[in-house]
């Protein structure tokens, strides 16, 4: 059996171009996540102002189930969290949030999930 090889005609062209691609795949997935935090910074700021506003009773019940959801996220993030600390965290968080689509659960907050959810109309 033979063994074939593949040579390029310019392989440091395409270890430049190779490179390249990754630090653009990199880069944008550095901008996706930074516009996933910021998403989850203004609707954390907001849920906070719902419950202030609760408390002195300015905020009716439409307002309050937002910032319930809001609240929702926020627990789905830390749980989250306690996975990123242990070790393996790389192999096991997407393991999880593999797990959790196969079974119907949404593992991850709403501004990290790729799919738009449909706005609820009460």
């Amino acid at each position: 059996m033979k063994l074939i090889r593949v040579i390029h005609k310019a392989p440091i062209r395409v270890a430049r171009i190779s490179k390249r691609r990754q630090h653009i795949r990199l880069r944008r997935a550095m901008v996706a996540l930074k516009m996933a935090l910021e998403q989850e910074k203004a609707e954390t700021k907001e849920m906070l102002d719902i419950y202030k506003r609760y408390t002195v009773g300015r905020a009716d019940k439409s307002e309050l189930k937002i910032a319930n959801a809001q609240f929702v996220d926020i627990l789905k993030g830390l749980g989250l969290g306690v996975f990123a600390v242990l070790p393996f965290a790389p192999i096991t968080i997407p393991v999880i949030v593999k797990l959790g689509q196969l079974v119907g659960v949404e593992v991850l907050p709403s501004s990290f999930s790729l799919q738009k959810k449909p706005t609820e109309k009460d």
